[in-house]
């Protein structure tokens, strides 16, 4: 399961109820912000999560609404927070402006005072743990090296308990070897294999962030079948030359596309301020039932739906 807590979902510039882009994404331990909107670190304090163990940032792109907040994140961080590190991802075009915008402007030339690395990023796999994954995907908006990302968990067999007292398999080292595909030798002399104790194969949860987007078929591949999509929609349909001109999504745009790709739920963002909410949530249930425009704060719980 993935937590996503929207922290920013406004298009270019803030309104009185939406700030500039950003999320989080949370498993187990782990943490990540997707974008860093200016503003982003005062939506931290207000949704009350706070900035421990935040110092993993992900970024879609390097359009200065979806990066600003990243030079008083980092001067926050080296004044008052105890992170040891802070790991910035993108395309290298992005980096090169995030790297710009922190060594000239921010810091002008001083030495960090924590380290900060900056990882290129290419499609692909990128950072992976045990149990889920984070994969890079090309997304086709204005200027080069931008980038959506892929939160996907590890699909597994789940331990059935009743199957283990059954046949009297006692707690221990031996359940965890059976859930980790190892057959085991009971003290009583029994061989059991992990078969006899493992259910049906289950999906892990795939959430889809695409940052802005231009073209979204070339988006299918890697939407596919997921249990949420996190996808901009800056115009509505009776704009659509405008959206296509500056390499943006209608509504409707971004709803096809995630009933083609058989998304289970949909999140809109990225929200003009010239546009009220619900013709937004309108354009889009006409082709995806049960669209959601995302308000800045929400959270929700990603789980997987693919058995």
């Amino acid at each position: 399961m993935f937590e996503l807590i929207f922290l920013g979902t406004s298009a270019s510039a803030p309104s009185v109820h939406r700030n500039l882009p950003a999320q989080v994404v949370i498993h187990n331990e782990h943490r990540f912000l997707v974008d860093c909107g200016e503003g982003t670190q005062r939506q931290i304090l207000t949704s009350g999560i706070g900035f421990k163990r935040l110092n993993r940032i992900l970024v879609t792109h390097s359009h200065l609404d979806h990066i600003l907040g990243i030079a008083g994140l980092v001067s926050t961080y080296s004044r008052w927070e105890t992170l040891e590190e802070i790991f910035i991802y993108g395309g290298e075009a992005s980096l090169e402006r995030v790297q710009t915008l922190l060594f000239d402007v921010v810091l002008r030339g001083a030495t960090p005072p924590i380290p900060i690395e900056f990882i290129p990023v290419k499609p692909g796999i990128f950072f992976e743990t045990e149990d889920f994954s984070i994969s890079a995907f090309p997304v086709i908006h204005r200027g080069p090296d931008c980038l959506g990302y892929i939160f996907e968990e590890k699909g597994r067999r789940p331990f059935l308990p009743e199957k283990a007292e059954e046949l009297n398999i006692p707690p221990g080292p031996w359940r965890r070897e059976l859930v980790n595909g190892q057959a085991v030798n009971l003290p009583d002399g029994r061989l059991i294999l992990p078969d006899m104790v493992l259910g049906e194969y289950r999906a892990g949860a795939k959430l889809v962030i695409t940052g802005d987007v231009g073209v979204p078929g070339s988006l299918l591949p890697y939407c596919l079948r997921a249990d949420a999509l996190v996808i901009e929609s800056t115009y509505l349909e009776e704009e659509r030359e405008m959206a296509q001109h500056f390499g943006h999504l209608t509504a409707r745009m971004a709803a096809e596309l995630a009933a083609q790709a058989e998304v289970k739920t949909l999140f809109l963002t990225h929200v003009s301020r010239r546009y009220r909410e619900k013709d937004i949530l309108k354009e889009a249930e006409e082709i995806f039932p049960g669209a959601m425009v995302a308000r800045d704060l929400d959270t929700y719980q990603i789980k997987s739906e693919r058995g």
